[in-house]
């Protein structure tokens, strides 16, 4: 934590420094935790804020592909001095297709498609990145941004989810020892679903930073916390749903009863905190359950029309009887 609330201080004096040498970027950081519940026919995700400091962006989900959502954490928002709009990486992401041949595939990455999608988002962050000049407090290990992919792998592999760590390396050039070269890496990829063969298929539980010290929703399964053991017993559904968990087969439950535990557990977790629950269906396809609270600008609007109706999308379908 000590880590990235150092960096936000470097990268917002990126902005003071500016007038002294040159216009510098300043990115925005997005903190919090995500769950993820494969049940039976779909994926069930959610978010939950936590601000890291008072220009912090929530985390922000976007679809990627037919059949893949991410989930962005770190630096996901870039304001550049001369332009009015920060550069969100959740937008006006391209349409990513799985590489007819795979070819090499350096250590750590991903599978072919995965590895276009991680290598997409590369390219998208190596101009910001070039631009910061600063020296900036990471760790050896921790990433400058960090994306959660879910969803259903081709040939119908079934569902997986992937950690992809966006790191960076510094060095100093020139005589000025404060002004640095900032050179983003290749994506490295992690998968965390399925597990191993014999392993127990349970919730997927992240959080970023890493040391955030809210208790993972299956740890306080394990915990007997009183609101979630209040909230099992208010619904056979729900008892069902924990036991299932519980034994390591989570991927049985009712995707209907999975979505409405996930719901109603939520706001124990979050508190006054902002969070979203979304789903994503085995044929493709993404719905809100309980969608971001940040307003659709009118850019947005414009592009909607140009999208095919068949394309997936994640905002929630208006009720056809209200």
């Amino acid at each position: 934590m000590r880590s990235l609330i150092l960096l936000l201080v470097a990268l917002s004096l990126t902005v003071l420094r500016a007038s002294a040498q040159e216009d510098e970027i300043v990115a925005n950081l997005a903190g919090g935790r995500v769950i993820i519940h494969v049940a039976q026919d779909a994926i069930l995700f959610a978010a939950i804020d936590h601000p890291l400091e008072a220009k912090s962006v929530p985390p922000r989900v976007a679809a990627i592909g037919n059949s893949h959502i991410g989930i962005f954490f770190g630096a996901s928002e870039w304001q550049i001095p001369a332009q009015p709009r920060p550069v969100r990486l959740d937008r006006d992401i391209q349409d990513v297709r799985p590489l007819e041949t795979p070819g090499y595939r350096p250590p750590g990455s991903g599978e072919a498609d995965l590895d276009a999608m991680g290598v997409a988002f590369l390219e998208k962050l190596r101009p910001l990145v070039s631009q910061l000049h600063h020296k900036i407090d990471l760790k050896p290990d921790e990433p400058l941004l960090e994306i959660v992919l879910v969803g259903y792998a081709p040939q119908d592999y079934g569902p997986e989810v992937w950690l992809v760590d966006y790191n960076v390396e510094q060095e100093s050039v020139g005589v000025k020892s404060d002004y640095w070269q900032t050179h983003i890496l290749r994506p490295r990829f992690t998968q965390l679903y399925p597990p191993e063969k014999h392993q127990p298929k349970t919730l997927v539980e992240l959080r970023f930073p890493a040391d955030l010290r809210e208790i993972p929703l299956t740890g306080l399964i394990q915990q007997n916390d009183p609101r979630l053991v209040r909230l099992r017993s208010s619904d056979a559904r729900f008892s069902k749903v924990v036991e299932q968990i519980e034994r390591g087969q989570a991927n049985k439950s009712n995707s209907q009863d999975a979505a409405d535990f996930l719901r109603a557990a939520l706001p124990l977790l979050a508190g006054d905190t902002h969070f979203i629950e979304g789903e994503v269906g085995e044929r493709g396809g993404f719905d809100w359950i309980v969608p971001p609270e940040e307003p659709r600008e009118k850019e947005q609007r414009a592009e909607d029309k140009e999208r095919p109706p068949e394309a997936p999308t994640l905002r929630r379908k208006p009720n056809p009887n209200p």
